[in-house]
């Protein structure tokens, strides 16, 4: 395993972050601050400022993948000197006065809400993992809402109404569809005779959508369809039903669901009960 001898400051954990704004709020310099059990227990102090062993496990498992005990002494050494170094920057930038100047403040203060919302979300929802009928439930409203049908279509883009009019008109008296895409549409299925494959309509912009919902199998859209893209030619090649996979295969991502919808309901009751005051 090949490891980089420096990472910048931005690249660690974002808990780094939370030991600059704290070191810049605390009121006293590193150079000042006295010997504690905390810099006995480091796994090194960089003028005064201690490195804990927590954060040095919890930098190493994020950067190596692995645990420190599970990397050789030189790897665990390159890793430390990495932090050793950030911490040495950031106390540079503290002294200079950078915690309070263009985007950092902002940077600092967003990066502290992000983090203890994270973990305020991980407390909440310790013991309340999901039940089999909240998964079910969940899972049944997500399939609901899974448009029934998919298309198999292909169009020819253009710039302009009259040159899409052309297309049809073209089509209409023989001309190969496929060929035509290859020589005249500006979008990159051109390449595949203008084939785009299966697809949800939910994966398409409106007015794609509705024409192709509109089409039978085999037919070509009568008029050109306006997009923000450009004028289309769509003909529909096929249609099926939606695949949708069983519950125990999507398990995870449901439960996922579920968490999150319990947590922002945990947000909205904190909400009612605090006192807001907006500016804007």
């Amino acid at each position: 395993m090949k490891f980089h001898k420096f990472i910048p400051l931005a690249a660690l954990p974002l808990v780094a972050l939370l030991l600059v704004s704290a070191c810049s709020k605390s009121g006293t310099t590193a150079q000042t601050a006295a010997p504690t059990a905390a810099t006995q227990q480091a796994v090194a102090v960089v003028n005064g400022v201690p490195i804990s062993r927590d954060m040095f496990e919890y930098y190493v498992k994020n950067t190596a993948g692995k645990q420190a005990s599970d990397l050789t002494a030189d790897q665990r050494s390159q890793l430390l000197d990495n932090l050793v170094r950030g911490e040495v920057v950031a106390q540079q930038a503290l002294k200079e006065g950078l915690e309070k100047t263009g985007d950092t403040a902002s940077l600092l203060a967003l990066s502290r809400l992000q983090i203890l919302e994270q973990a305020a979300a991980e407390h909440y929802l310790a013991d309340k993992q999901p039940t089999p009928q909240e998964l079910q439930a969940e899972y049944d409203q997500q399939v609901a809402a899974i448009p029934k049908l998919q298309y198999h279509a292909r169009h020819i883009l253009v710039t302009s109404q009259a040159e899409a009019q052309q297309i049809i008109e073209q089509l209409k008296h023989g001309a190969k569809f496929e060929e035509l895409a290859k020589k005249d549409s500006i979008d990159s299925s051109k390449q595949e005779g203008g084939d785009l494959g299966w697809f949800s309509p939910t994966n398409m912009v409106k007015p794609f959508a509705d024409a192709v919902a509109s089409l039978k199998k085999g037919e070509i859209t009568p008029a050109p369809v306006q997009t923000q893209y450009g004028w289309h030619v769509i003909q529909l090649l096929d249609t099926r039903e939606t695949p949708v996979p069983p519950l125990d295969q999507v398990k995870d991502r449901v439960a996922q669901l579920v968490e999150s919808k319990k947590f922002q309901a945990y947000e909205d009751d904190l909400l009612k009960t605090a006192k807001i005051q907006k500016n804007l």
